[in-house]
């Protein structure tokens, strides 16, 4: 990049703005709009996330303050104002920035495509999980979860080549974990991996007949007939491989075929697992840490909490908050691309420190993300920085 090129608009660089404009339009986000755009809307949103603003004011004093800064980051607005980053948030379609977040997603695994698995696969892998944000009943009616409580729910189906979201839906508190597989879209020949909160046979044999393999854990008591055994090497913490077939009177019923059972002692933890998946040809000791790699989906909830804001929300409607989190996902999507896009090797939270103390500064930023000192200034709390990496 140039020199003289504020920090902010050389991130927002990696953005396919022409694809914005045209989901904007699909949507007609700008109708009868003359000033504050949806980009203006989304770059607002962005640089709060970014910056780690906890509230609208905070996003108009910051801006306010570097006003001559505002047509160099990309805003074509005279003034940021909360009131008008407000109504926008509550008004303006969600489905633009959830649409634009999936276009984002799919440049992201067009990128990590090559990235390879901590187990030696040719086939993609992707997590499924849940997360459950926590919201007032009294502000978020819109949310029911509890008697007392309102929640909002974050499902996301996570590849694991780059640990790229593939598939996120938002739901209220309520909805239960297992009905998001009717939702998605699946891959033929890829692998699905998920908690037992998603066993349902019926569900699982229309994965099957998808031509699509699992990977899950098994309840503690399930009525089955052991079809065969296979030997297995005990020394690895396995303790049985079997062929099964289901014996209960509804599951028998829904899942007609045979399932591989396979039971695994954690060497590190000692906790024993039972997993069941519909894949026969791979060793049993790699579907046991193809599962042990579903952890990386809880350490994405886990990164997004702690360094995006999507705990605490800059409006209350639905729309609001919606909004949030898809820009939120987006602002995580795009320093994956930058990161892959410039070779960096930095984890994921030392370039969104960097940046968020830079957005305002005139550098390169390759400087930016590869300078020694800037390293050195932000590597004395390594406990929380390497919690999660790329």
């Amino acid at each position: 990049m140039p020199r003289g090129k504020i920090l902010f608009a050389q991130v927002m660089a990696h953005l396919p703005l022409r694809q914005f404009h045209q989901i904007v339009d699909r949507h007609h986000g700008n109708h009868k709009i003359q000033d504050f755009t949806c980009l203006d809307q989304f770059l607002a949103m962005t640089f709060a996330q970014l910056t780690f603003r906890s509230g609208l004011r905070g996003i108009e004093s910051t801006l306010r303050a570097n006003s001559h800064c505002l047509y160099h980051m990309g805003f074509r607005c005279g003034t940021i104002s909360r009131n008008t980053l407000a109504n926008a948030n509550e008004v303006r379609p969600w489905q633009i920035y959830a649409e634009f977040a999936l276009l984002l997603i799919q440049q992201a695994r067009d990128l990590y495509a090559g990235e390879e698995l901590a187990v030696d696969l040719d086939a993609s892998v992707f997590a499924l999980d849940s997360t459950t944000i926590d919201l007032c009943l009294s502000l978020f009616p819109w949310a029911p979860f509890r008697t007392i409580k309102a929640a909002i729910k974050l499902h996301t189906l996570l590849n694991l080549r780059g640990n790229i979201p593939e598939f996120i839906l938002i739901s209220d508190g309520k909805m239960g974990d297992v009905k998001i597989l009717d939702e998605l879209v699946f891959e033929p020949g890829a692998f699905y991996i998920f908690d037992r909160g998603y066993l349902d046979f019926k569900r699982l044999y229309h994965m099957h007949r998808q031509a699509v393999f699992f990977v899950t854990r098994a309840k503690k008591r399930f009525d089955f007939q052991v079809v065969e055994s296979r030997a297995v090497e005990k020394a690895t913490g396995l303790r049985c491989d079997q062929s099964i077939k289901l014996s209960g009177i509804k599951s028998a019923k829904r899942y007609t075929e045979r399932l591989r059972r396979i039971k695994y002692v954690d060497p590190d933890t000692g906790n024993r697992l039972i997993f069941l998946t519909n894949n026969f040809s791979l060793p049993p000791l790699v579907i046991a840490l193809l599962y042990k790699q579903r952890w990386q989906v809880e350490l994405f909830f886990k990164w997004i909490k702690q360094h995006l804001r999507i705990l605490c929300f800059y409006g209350y409607s639905e729309n609001a908050v919606r909004t949030q989190v898809w820009i939120a996902v987006s602002v995580y999507v795009l320093l994956a691309i930058i990161r892959k896009e410039l070779g960096i090797e930095r984890d994921m939270h030392d370039i969104l420190e960097i940046l968020s103390a830079s957005v305002f500064q005139e550098i390169p930023i390759l400087q930016a993300l590869l300078n020694a000192e800037a390293q050195s200034s932000i590597a004395a709390d390594r406990n929380q920085l390497l919690l999660f990496q790329l």
